[in-house]
């Protein structure tokens, strides 16, 4: 009969939860049957019986706490609150052998400023009173005690509560291994409630970058009917005095039997992907114990390869954050990856993405209809939802010159190229090209096309010529590219090429760090106009980049003096199983790391060491299918006293790289030196064929020795061709 009166008898209850998600709670609330809701920041009062209290502990998806208000009593300072919890009726909440913890928060202006000291005079006052009544007292358990007493002290009042969750309800009990960067389970049900997904949840749910599988968990659990708690062993009102175990059971057997009927029903494709495999293995284990493993897959995967598995339905991730400013950045261009994989493979769909710097919410480039301000523990964040518009894959493409000749001869020559040109590049999709090369002596520069920019580099004129003649030629011949193409003056990029010695063509020109994003065959690229001599994207290299995308598919590719790693871009895209990128630059593997998260590639799959190429392979023990040795000319460093020449050195560094060449691997050998001479050697150990004509672009067809290029392969592989 009591136990009967104290399942009826309305009670204030409190519910924590994280900041942003008090709506969603509130409405929780309403169905475990709670009246008078009071919502503030992070907290929700409510009066309800013990059943709503219970539900509200077995079903809550959003809460961390459910707190059973018992008495609220004056504390000015320690003393008394001792005093005033000494005289609590603690006898009627737990036994002298119920074990017991006590937690305190505090808040406002009062005296107390010690949380942990208030809550050990709580601790003390319970003791004191059992001892006092009984001649002993009950233990302290810090691990799932019998009972949990939260103390929450605003100034000079103190509110005494029974925990009835006992730990944080975020922890539903299938989690095995929560990752390196664990979503918690009630901000990730909280993604998939205002995500808008339940209200469509017979269409597919894929989160592209699912980590140990938190999301895809939930929304499982969610669409299912299966109650969070329903897995959970302990709960802080199971060594309570008034714990009404029948109705607890009652609750529990109508979640089994409402689990039941969920799992039965038809369910929508549910697809994780992440490229980590141990994370991979430890989505898979938390999937495997909430029981969900035949209605989630999980799956490796990185984002430049994901396709959609049907015409509609919602993308849903929490991306990475770039918390550190190094990051930042690489994230940024991520993010750019996110979007455009998205407009390209997955138009019509719904996308929520969870990230933490709201900055970065316009580099998806896409139409977000919905802004939701959370928290992840301390840290702002935001979901952003919006729908996917199809975007077709473009690129900036030159209009034909009109073909008006002029008195200079320079304007003449440029528009007659042009008209060439840019007949091949639109045929063969090429928006990065060169359209004029040195075609003058009077006019000693090239003119390079990366997609609507232009980059012209002027040679040193030689000391015979006047400075001044040359100067005022080179003035000219950037008034006639504007005029001839049409283009605005902040869109040219300028710059004095001078013959370099050693490391200096490698030295900053400048500091501005502005990246620009230009598309090559199937791969995205970061170029910089201003701040180095050279780009970062050698466009005479570009047939050899086509060679290693199709020779790529399911080899090792190995990369050596990578560069900015335009080739291990190209390998990755044309499926190499997996890619190694070497060079000694600090500055070059950082801009490779940038270039791999805007084509949606992760270093798991694709590893960048920053080391030097001889050194590297004398202690790499690795195969690799596909090899592309592309060394500097020269190269020295103070610091370690090193000194490279390729003309010396590439007898050595071919026969090193062979080593760690497959027996029917390829290897690409190139150089730029101009008066290079392969080593007879070479030629007796292995297969060696020059390719160099071939790999000589039409842009380039007036300068067949920028580059020589040879295929090597092993002697015995040849034969068996």
């Amino acid at each position: 009969m009591k136990k009967r009166e104290n399942r009826n008898r309305k009670k204030s209850l409190t519910a924590i939860c994280a900041v942003g998600l008090e709506t969603l709670v509130e409405e929780e609330i309403r169905i475990f049957g709670g009246e008078k809701i009071n919502c503030g920041r992070g907290i929700l009062s409510w009066e309800g019986s013990l059943e709503s209290a219970y539900r509200a502990c077995l079903w809550s998806r959003f809460s961390s706490k459910i707190l059973l208000h018992l008495h609220r009593i004056k504390a000015t300072d320690e003393e008394e609150l001792y005093r005033e919890c000494l005289d609590i009726p603690w006898d009627t909440h737990l036994t002298v052998d119920t074990t017991f913890a006590v937690e305190c928060t505090l808040s406002g202006k009062g005296k107390i400023t010690h949380s942990r000291y208030a809550a050990l005079k709580v601790k003390d006052a319970l003791v004191d009173f059992f001892r006092q009544k009984e001649g002993r007292r009950p233990s302290v358990e810090k691990n799932r005690p019998g009972i949990k007493i939260h103390i929450h002290i605003q100034n000079s009042v103190a509110d005494v509560f029974i925990d009835l969750s006992g730990e944080s309800l975020h922890r539903r009990g299938y989690r095995v291994s929560g990752g390196t960067a664990p979503l918690k389970e009630t901000l990730a049900a909280a993604l998939v409630g205002l995500s808008g997904w339940l209200a469509e949840s017979s269409k597919p749910l894929l989160d592209p970058m699912c980590g140990t599988g938190t999301i895809l968990i939930e929304a499982a659990l969610m669409f299912g009917d299966s109650a969070p708690g329903l897995s959970r062993s302990y709960f802080g009102f199971m060594g309570w005095l008034q714990h009404d175990s029948k109705l607890w059971q009652g609750l529990v057997d109508e979640a089994v039997s409402r689990e039941e009927a969920g799992l039965a029903g038809k369910w929508p494709v549910m697809i994780g992907y992440d490229c980590d495999p141990v994370v991979i293995k430890s989505a898979r284990e938390n999937i495997s114990r909430a029981g969900l493993e035949e209605k989630i897959t999980i799956k490796r995967a990185e984002l430049a390869t994901l396709q959609s598995p049907a015409a509609r339905g919602m993308i849903l991730s929490n991306l990475p954050y770039g918390e550190r400013l190094s990051e930042v950045e690489q994230v940024s261009w991520l993010y750019r990856a996110f979007g455009r994989k998205c407009s390209l493979s997955f138009p019509g769909w719904d996308v929520g993405v969870f990230i933490s710097n709201a900055d970065l919410g316009d580099r998806f480039n896409l139409v977000w209809k919905k802004r939701f301000h959370l928290f992840n523990g301390s840290l702002p964040c935001r979901l952003l939802v919006g729908r996917v518009d199809r975007l077709l894959p473009t690129s900036f493409l030159w209009n034909l010159p009109q073909q008006e000749r002029t008195d200079n001869e320079f304007a003449n020559r440029l528009r007659k190229n042009l008209k060439k040109t840019i007949r091949w590049a639109a045929r063969e999709s090429v928006f990065c090209f060169r359209i004029y090369d040195r075609d003058l002596p009077e006019y000693n520069i090239s003119i390079d096309l990366y997609e609507k920019w232009v980059h012209i580099q002027e040679y040193a004129p030689p000391k015979t010529i006047d400075r001044e003649l040359a100067k005022k030629r080179f003035k000219l011949a950037v008034r006639q590219v504007r005029d001839v193409l049409g283009v605005r003056s902040d869109r040219i990029f300028l710059k004095t090429r001078e013959r370099q010695k050693g490391k200096k063509q490698y030295q900053k020109k400048s500091n501005k760090r502005k990246f620009y994003e230009v598309r090559e065959g199937a791969c995205s690229f970061l170029v910089n106009f201003t701040d180095y001599l050279d780009t970062g994207l050698f466009l005479d290299h570009r047939p050899i980049r086509e060679r290693i995308f199709r020779e790529a598919g399911g080899r090792k590719f190995l990369n050596l003096f990578g560069y900015t790693g335009s080739a291990t871009l190209q390998a990755a895209a044309g499926g190499a199983a997996m890619t190694t990128t070497v060079d000694l630059s600090a500055t070059y593997t950082e801009w490779m790391r940038l270039n791999l998260a805007l084509n949606g590639f992760c270093e798991g799959t694709h590893r960048i060491i920053r080391a030097d190429g001889m050194d590297w392979l004398r202690q790499d023990k690795g195969k690799y299918g596909l090899i592309f040795v592309d060394p500097p000319t020269f190269s020295n460093t103070r610091k370690e006293k090193r000194f490279f020449d390729i003309q010396r050195d590439h007898f050595q560094l071919i026969k090193l790289a062979m080593s760690r060449l497959e027996p029917s691997g390829i290897l690409f050998f190139s150089t730029n030196f101009r008066k290079f001479s392969l080593d007879p050697r070479l030629q007796e150990l292995f297969f060696l064929r020059d390719i160099s004509k071939d790999t000589i672009p039409f842009d380039f067809s007036r300068n067949s020795k920028i580059h020589r290029c040879w295929e090597v392969r092993n002697t015995d592989s040849q034969k068996r061709q």
